[in-house]
């Protein structure tokens, strides 16, 4: 069995863990802090303190530091202190007087021994306060590393699914126009009996199955969203036939670079909203993507109406560039930048990325 399994799942244990701490830490009283020189001597005075230390720690980490620590009711925790601090002195005391001093041949009887404990604090204090809170203080600072830790785990758990849910909404959000487009393009050449039919069904059908199916990946090879690319930019020739004049130039040194998900498409698929939508005139698309030593860089240029559109579906409002800043935030922070250059008629976006196993 894998050594780091075992001791996983040993400390998941907590009855196992709770006894292996205090037979630690017995060792630790005996050969430390109470050493006689005495095994013998040290051991029965050790280990007759054990129940007020036991008491002590348990209250101590499990009650008091969670109701008043953690709610910040520091008074009401000093409070509870000095009386559970007070008790557990007086049970050491005794169990000492009437337990470990009888075992060890030397008790010394005296009158009142009861009222004498009772109304000795200076000597609780002096004699048993640290010898009984060693252990609690060692137990609850452990246990509060812990209780952080797992904390900490936990807000870097819900972070985590948090971003992986709002990249996964900004995913979706591929502009709806395209399929209708894409859709009613098909039905036209249906019923023209075109053999660009089924040759779009197919391209169609890929690109919807890597977009639902394939993109769960952190990272995908580089060449599967070129290809993406490529189907996305044949079905909306079909739709803008001779109005488009498009150039796609790629230049790739491995083409199994990775890289996150659909971010490239939502480039290019920008410029066919901001560009070749409602261009009466011939729109100008140039797309370059390039990769050398892991570094990606990509040139998206178009041409755009003057007259502005009248944006119904809030696409340049509210995905647009800002929904790929908003990916690239999440997905490579620091490590990219993005450019853009708008003028009357054009406008050009620049994307360099340094490309990483994420």
């Amino acid at each position: 069995m894998d050594v780091n399994a075992l001791l996983e799942r040993f400390l998941k244990n907590r009855v196992l863990t709770h006894v292996l701490f205090w037979l630690v830490l017995i060792f630790l009283y005996t050969q430390v802090f109470f050493n006689y020189g005495d095994f013998y001597v040290s051991f029965v005075n050790s280990i007759v303190l054990f129940p007020a230390i036991i008491g002590a720690a348990y209250w101590l980490t499990y009650y008091q530091i969670p109701k008043f620590i953690e709610t910040k009711r520091y008074w009401r925790f000093a409070g509870s202190w000095l009386l559970s601090a007070y008790f557990f002195t007086v049970m050491a005391r005794l169990a000492t007087i009437y337990i470990s001093e009888p075992i060890l041949g030397t008790d010394q009887p005296l009158p009142n021994m009861w009222a004498t404990v009772l109304i000795s604090p200076d000597r609780l204090i002096r004699n048993y306060l640290m010898s009984v809170y060693i252990g609690p203080l060692i137990m609850a600072s452990i246990k509060t590393v812990r209780w952080n830790l797992e904390a900490k785990k936990r807000e870097e758990r819900l972070e985590h699914e948090k971003q992986k849910a709002e990249l996964n909404f900004l995913k979706a959000q591929i502009h709806p126009h395209f399929l209708f487009n894409t859709l009613n393009n098909l039905y036209t050449l249906t019923l023209q009996k075109s053999d660009e039919a089924p040759k779009t069904v197919v391209k169609l059908s890929e690109m919807l199955d890597y977009m639902l199916y394939q993109c769960n990946d952190k990272v995908v090879p580089i060449s599967k969203e070129i290809q993406l690319i490529n189907n996305y930019i044949d079905l909306e020739k079909l739709r803008y036939g001779e109005r488009l004049d498009l150039k796609f130039e790629v230049n790739i040194d491995d083409q199994k670079s990775p890289i996150a998900p659909l971010i490239l498409l939502s480039l290019v698929e920008n410029a066919f909203k901001h560009g070749a939508s409602g261009s009466v005139k011939k729109a100008i698309i140039r797309i370059k993507v390039e990769v050398t030593n892991n570094q990606l860089s990509v040139v998206v240029f178009n041409s755009k109406p003057v007259v502005v559109q009248n944006d119904q579906t809030n696409f340049k409002a509210g995905i647009g560039v800002s929904n790929i800043k908003r990916q690239l935030e999440l997905v490579y922070p620091e490590k990219y930048t993005l450019t853009t250059e708008e003028e009357e008629e054009t406008y050009r976006v620049e994307l360099k990325i340094i490309l990483q196993e994420l």
